[in-house]
């Protein structure tokens, strides 16, 4: 066995060995507890009715199979016994409930693998919650073996939230005073859980109920337990789904956060020696594999680099898909710069091997930015935005790996550029960002059809930022996606302001391509739409052939999604990319936007002319929509018509303006309509 084999199965021997020892502390623990009980209290396990051992037989064979909620530490689980001993509490009082409860834990403790400290850690959770449920009960002078009244129930009621009470609030002092824990556990991760152990504890007094009126009913709760198992797993399958990256079974961005912010305030987040270091990989020539294998050839490599940096990260840190090609790793015990530059070394080295497909030998590269934590208490996007901007100056510049600096971003002006738009972004409203609407007139009728949202920004120092140097900069990151996000959200809040006010005006968004390749678009559009009660039909999304044919699979399978919701898809600069009519037929395409440069030069060039006819005749046939950009003059304008072109968007209509001075045009507006006779092309 190599020293690499060695290394990775010496984790799998020692939680062997700490799972032995807790199977022995659990179930010896158990037995001495239980047999010093029996010797001190013979009385009351003596007079103890059938109905007693039914339940604590059902309790111990419930605990095989413990509810584990997800994506919380190992000793966040519920027992399904909790139903059986509550009821033996309430019914027959501490010391019986708390005998069975000690036996099913240590079945529950075998089943789970558990180590000593977590079993026993478990053991006096669940004995103080019995206490206090107890001592409600005994208090109120409860006893289930008579007919019970809504007195019997609201006590019952106070004993279930003692139980809860008692055993949570340990839990958080044991965290708070034992772990260091000092930020409380959010609401929402309580929710499930609480709900659910509610949900078992009110079962013990039916269980007793049952009892009552018959032996042979009590095993029918295993019903009840079996759908409160199912709906926790339903819950925890939900959750992991939102934290894994259905491609590569990593984590994905969303586990990342969590990650940091629990990590930072974690066991030994107060140790100056142990900080957080993020290491993202972006893959070098990956559209290359793509472009020349196909799409299923790339997704194949992506899950073996997945798995390759998995294997070689050790299990303190955590390996995460951010999407696409790019990669990131959290390293939890970094001492500075240097340690994190060894641990991207290691990272680059296991990249170094060629990776093998069908045969074919692919070798992978990737830029490395680091970005390590200064100080406690940083967010996760904090931490990605700098090893972003760290990723990009490494590119740039060549080298393999870069550590971010705080004036690295100054040093590089589209860094510095995203940097901001990413500020700009995260405020309500967002700083400088304006969106400008520019009609779409229908030419046969001279109405208003529709209109296109052109992004503008106002940088506080740079001025107005052109759209194509906003996009040249934003595109290729992730902030493309946030800034796709605040646009729709505007628009479609615009149309529902124009809808209300008793126009239903048709709106374009242009998205490109890291936004086709998302996963969530549609469903993000479908939420927008639902939320401001707005017609799918009123939005339209404008792709370009370049975005088209970066990858036609993953473009076609997100289209056709939101094909499906009703959102109408544009065909944007349709001329000047190199879609083949293949796709064009195959799309769930609703119109083609024939690109400004031929439209521009049609009323003095033939050839552009010629152009343009043979694009509306062709869309004409597939029963597309047509809509020609860059309409500045009449003759133009009278051209298109001949031609039987639909609608007409420049300057000879109206330039782009703000919502605002739109109304105030669109209120004014006549339709004009051109002649029957075209002027001449000279």
């Amino acid at each position: 066995m190599g020293a690499a084999q060695q290394r990775s199965s010496m984790p799998g021997v020692r939680r062997a060995v700490v799972a032995r020892r807790g199977a022995v502390a659990a179930v010896g623990g158990a037995v001495v507890v239980d047999a010093t009980l029996w010797a001190l209290f013979p009385d009351t396990f003596a007079v103890l009715p059938t109905a007693f051992w039914v339940m604590a037989a059902l309790a111990l064979a419930v605990d095989a199979r413990p509810y584990v909620v997800a994506n919380r530490r190992a000793s966040s689980i519920i027992l399904p016994s909790i139903c059986f001993t509550f009821g033996v509490a309430l019914a027959w009082g501490l010391v019986p409930a708390l005998a069975v409860q000690l036996a099913a834990m240590a079945v529950a403790g075998v089943r789970m693998r558990q180590s000593s400290r977590r079993a026993l850690h478990l053991a006096v959770q669940h004995a103080v919650a019995l206490a206090g449920a107890a001592l409600v009960a005994g208090l109120a002078g409860l006893r289930l073996d008579t007919e019970p009244d809504w007195d019997d129930a609201l006590v019952t009621v106070a004993a279930a939230a003692a139980w809860i009470g008692c055993r949570y609030g340990l839990d958080a002092l044991a965290a708070r005073v034992l772990r260091g824990d000092r930020k409380p556990r959010q609401v929402q991760r309580w929710g499930l859980e609480l709900f659910a152990t509610a949900a078992l504890l009110l079962l013990g007094p039916v269980v007793l109920a049952a009892a009552q009126v018959g032996l042979a009913l009590v095993p029918l709760v295993l019903l009840a337990l079996h759908a409160v198992h199912r709906m926790v797993r339903s819950a925890g399958e939900y959750e992991r789904a939102a934290r894994v990256d259905a491609l590569t079974g990593l984590p994905n961005r969303r586990a990342l956060q969590a990650s940091v912010a629990e990590r930072d305030a974690g066991p030994g987040a107060h140790r100056p020696e142990r900080r957080l270091a993020l290491l993202l990989l972006d893959l070098d020539r990956f559209r290359t594999v793509n472009d020349a294998l196909g799409h299923a050839h790339g997704d194949r490599l992506l899950v073996q680099v997945a798995q390759r940096l998995a294997a070689v990260v050790p299990p303190h840190d955590l390996v995460v898909r951010l999407g696409g090609d790019e990669f990131a790793v959290l390293a939890t015990r970094v001492d500075g710069p240097g340690s994190a530059r060894r641990i991207a070394a290691h990272l680059a080295d296991a990249l170094d091997s060629p990776f093998a497909l069908d045969g074919l030998t692919i070798d992978v590269s990737a830029s490395i930015g680091i970005a390590v934590q200064s100080e406690r208490g940083g967010d996760g996007a904090s931490l990605l935005r700098q090893a972003e901007a760290a990723m990009y100056d490494a590119k740039q510049r060549g080298a393999q790996v870069a550590v971010y600096t705080r004036d690295a971003e100054h040093h590089t002006p589209d860094l510095t550029l995203l940097a901001d738009l990413r500020h700009a972004l995260r405020q309500e409203p967002a700083q400088g960002l304006m969106l400008y609407y520019q009609p779409q007139i229908a030419i046969a009728t001279g109405e208003v059809v529709g209109v296109e949202a052109l992004l503008r920004w106002r940088h506080p120092e740079r001025g107005i930022v052109g759209p194509e140097e906003l996009l040249r900069v934003v595109e290729p990151t992730p902030v493309m996606r946030l800034l796709t996000s605040r646009v729709l959200r505007e628009v479609i809040a615009r149309l529902a302001a124009w809808r209300d006010g008793g126009r239903a005006v048709r709106a374009s968004v242009n998205v490109s391509v890291r936004d086709l390749h998302a996963t969530d678009i549609a469903e993000e559009i479908q939420d927008l739409l639902l939320r401001y009660a707005v017609p799918a039909d009123l939005l339209q999304l404008e792709i370009t052939e370049s975005a088209l044919m970066a990858d036609p699979h993953r473009v076609l399978d997100t289209i056709t999604r939101l094909d499906r919701i009703g959102v109408a898809i544009s065909l944007d600069d349709f001329g000047t990319g190199y879609s083949s009519l293949q796709h064009l037929r195959r799309l769930p395409l609703s119109e083609v936007k024939i690109d400004r440069s031929f439209v521009l030069g049609m009323a003095a060039h033939a050839g552009d002319a010629a152009i343009v006819r043979s694009v509306i005749a062709l869309a004409g046939s597939l029963g597309l929509r047509v809509v020609a950009e860059g309409v500045e003059d009449e003759r133009t304008w009278r051209l298109l018509s001949a031609d039987g072109c639909h609608a007409a968007q420049g300057w000879f209509h109206a330039r782009p303006m703000p919502a605002e001075d739109f109304d105030e045009w669109l209120a004014r507006y006549r339709p004009l309509r051109p002649g029957r006779e075209p002027l001449a092309t000279t």
